[in-house]
Parts: C-alpha cells; sequence; structure tokens
C-alpha cells in the first residue's frame, strides 16, 4: 500500500485529515464531514509497513513504550502532515491532518481586524480557543507571521509537534518541538525567559505548572500565545482558575486578570456555496469592566454581555453577532448560523425582527458587507 497516493488523493479531494485503520478503506475529513477513499482495505501488516517507513528510530521506540505517538512529518512536492500513530483492537490505526505549507495572513483567513492589533501588543497573555479542528493553530501562525512581517522581535514557539514552519524574516525565529528538542512544555518554558523572548507561543497548556509559567512570563512583560480546548471567553477563564486548587483560586484570578490581554474562540462553518469553511470569532478584549469580571467570580457569567457590547468602543464581538454578520454577507446558510449560534432563541428573533428597540449591540452585524473584508475561505 503506497501511503503517498493516498495522501495525495486526500489533498486533491480538499481533505483536512486522513483516517487509517486495519480492515477500513481509507476515510478523509472534507469540510467537517467523514467520506471514503477508493482504496483498497489495509491489513495489519500494511499498517505496520506504512509506520516503519514513516516513523524515526526514536518515534518507534518511544511508539513501542507508549503505543501512541504524536509527531510532523513533510513529504516532498506534496504538503506537511501531523500524524498521530495509535493502537486499536491490537493494530496500528493512524490519522494525518494536512497543514499547509503556506501561512496565509490573517485578512486571508477572514478573522476580525482587531486581531491584528492583537498580534502587536508589547505584553500580555493572549488564548486562541475551540474544539479540535477550530483552526486555532492556523490563526495563531498567522498572527506569529503578522509579528514576523512587521516587527524585529525574538519569537520562541513550544510545540507538540511543530506544525507550520516559520522562515525568518523582520523576527528572529526558534521553534522547539517536544520530544526532539526538549522534554516538555514546563520544561521549555523554565528556561525560557533566559533566552531573551520577547514573544512566546505555547502550542498547548496541559497542566497547572505550564499554566502557572505562562502567567509568569506574560506578567513579566512578554506576550504569551497559547491555546485552550474551551468554547468560548468565559469558559476559557473558569478553564484556567480550574488547573489550580481552590485556595489558589482568588490569587490566580488577580494574576489573570492583571496579564490576560484577550481570548480569541472560533468554530469553523461550512459556506453557503461551494467547498470551504469560514470562522465565526468572538473576541473579548480586556477592558477594566472585563477584569472586575474576572476578580469577582459572582459576575464572570457577565463578561458574555459585556462582549456583545463592546464592539464599537473595544472591536469585540460574540460569537452570535459572527454568525449574523456572515448570515447576512451571504458567506453561511440561516441553517447553519441556528445549528452553531450560542443562543439559538434569541438569535431565531433577530432574523424575525423581533427585539428592543434600545439594544444597540448588534449594530453593524446585521447590514450586509458590514464589518470585516470578505477573504479566502479557510
Amino acid at each position: 500500500m503506497n501511503i503517498k497516493n493516498i495522501l495525495e488523493a486526500m489533498i486533491a479531494k480538499g481533505g483536512s485529515d486522513l483516517h487509517l485503520k486495519a480492515g477500513l478503506q481509507p476515510v478523509i475529513r472534507v469540510d467537517g464531514k467523514l467520506t471514503h477513499l477508493e482504496f483498497d482495505r489495509p491489513t495489519p501488516k500494511d499498517m505496520e509497513t506504512i509506520a516503519d517507513q514513516i516513523l524515526t528510530p526514536a518515534q518507534r521506540d518511544r511508539f513501542k513504550k507508549s503505543r501512541e505517538v504524536d509527531f510532523a512529518f513533510g513529504v516532498a512536492g506534496l504538503a506537511r502532515f501531523r500524524a498521530n500513530f495509535y493502537v486499536q483492537r491490537g493494530s496500528i490505526a493512524m490519522v494525518f491532518r494536512h497543514v499547509p505549507v503556506e501561512i496565509k495572513a490573517i485578512d486571508q483567513l477572514s478573522l476580525p481586524e482587531i486581531i491584528k492589533k492583537l498580534a502587536m501588543l508589547p505584553r500580555g497573555l493572549i488564548f486562541v480557543t475551540g474544539t479540535v479542528g477550530s483552526g486555532k493553530s492556523t490563526t495563531l501562525a498567522a498572527m506569529v507571521r503578522e509579528i514576523n512581517e512587521k516587527v524585529n522581535k525574538n519569537i520562541i514557539t513550544i510545540e507538540d509537534p511543530i506544525e507550520f514552519l516559520h522562515q525568518d524574516r523582520k523576527s528572529l525565529i526558534n521553534q522547539r518541538e517536544i520530544g526532539s528538542d526538549t522534554s516538555s512544555f514546563h520544561e521549555a518554558l523554565r528556561h525560557i525567559l533566559r533566552q531573551d523572548p520577547d514573544v512566546i507561543l505555547v502550542g498547548e497548556i496541559r497542566d497547572a505548572l505550564t499554566m502557572e509559567i505562562a502567567l509568569m512570563a506574560a506578567d513579566t512583560g512578554h506576550l504569551v500565545f497559547s491555546t485552550l480546548h474551551t468554547i468560548d471567553a468565559t469558559q476559557t477563564i473558569n478553564r484556567v482558575i480550574s488547573f489550580f486548587p481552590p485556595h489558589q483560586h482568588q490569587e490566580i484570578r488577580y494574576l489573570l486578570s492583571s496579564t490576560l490581554q484577550a481570548v480569541i474562540s472560533q468554530r469553523l462553518i461550512p459556506v453557503k456555496e461551494g467547498q470551504g469553511r469560514v470562522p465565526a470569532v468572538e473576541v473579548m478584549i480586556v477592558t477594566s469592566t472585563i477584569r472586575e469580571y474576572i476578580i469577582d467570580p459572582e459576575k464572570t457569567p457577565l463578561i458574555q454581555q459585556a462582549i456583545r457590547e463592546g464592539v464599537s468602543s473595544h472591536g469585540m464581538q460574540s460569537f452570535d453577532q459572527s454568525l449574523m454578520q456572515l448570515l447576512t454577507n451571504g458567506r453561511i446558510s440561516m441553517e447553519e448560523a441556528l445549528k452553531n449560534s450560542s443562543n439559538p432563541h434569541e438569535f431565531s428573533l433577530r432574523l424575525k425582527g423581533i427585539h428592543a428597540s434600545s439594544d444597540t449591540t448588534w449594530d453593524g452585524f446585521e447590514k450586509a458587507g458590514s464589518g470585516a473584508k470578505r477573504a479566502t475561505d479557510l
């Protein structure tokens, strides 16, 4: 079985992910939906052969010990892929994700204009959040590209594995991979302040120690980017605090309120016509009001209302405001808008024109052509 031919077919059909396991035709994900490729069903022996062809000796040793391994690799003349090999029912299974060679700019990704300004902040913590496959890594890569093209900074990334490959332009970029360049996220972060960074990208925060060091780095004057698997800003605040024991919660709330600059949460929505998906994006900017809401646990649920009201003054937007803009611009269908809405009932009332005359939080989102420029889909 020729894995290169299967990967070529996945890319030709616009697939984002390829799933391989013994006894099943290869399966790809296109615009969020799974579909089969017309190839032979691999045998357990085929899967072992593919693993032997792709894994390095070090990766093969890790796989034998843990029965799973994450890594990234490139296929000459084709593309770069992030891969996960694991064992199910006694045989090897694999997932490959296509990582585009080209790092798209913020405008090309249909992201809000405010994200350009956030990328250029001198210090603080910025989270990009969303479910698996929501485009978090793509957005972070675009923000690093924005810095790299405009200013002289020392950017250090810690990733597991390295996905997008950045080239030094105006900035100096060092990319470190867990396993081959450093043993863990928190171990790399322990030493990173001695490496004279201006910008630090932590691929993912998985434990309290990594979170604590990231907060400390942001608190000492560095710009720190990272991701969390949370669906919106409020859940992100609660997730950060949940990393720590209860007796530390109030201390972490104060630290987070002083270091956090923004939370960007996104969901990819299928476009109305043709192939592709477009991001619906919630943007929370930490203002004095939101800082107060972070500190006081009883006021944290008010963050969503503050986001809706912070459109004109701070460039914020909620998911539903973003969905409304995509809908009125003809990018997505009403069905998809309602399916992905955070508050479908309120969203439906807005569509029917039933709303309070004093509610101005939707101004600009219900008019076709407003807001962010139309650009190439993800």
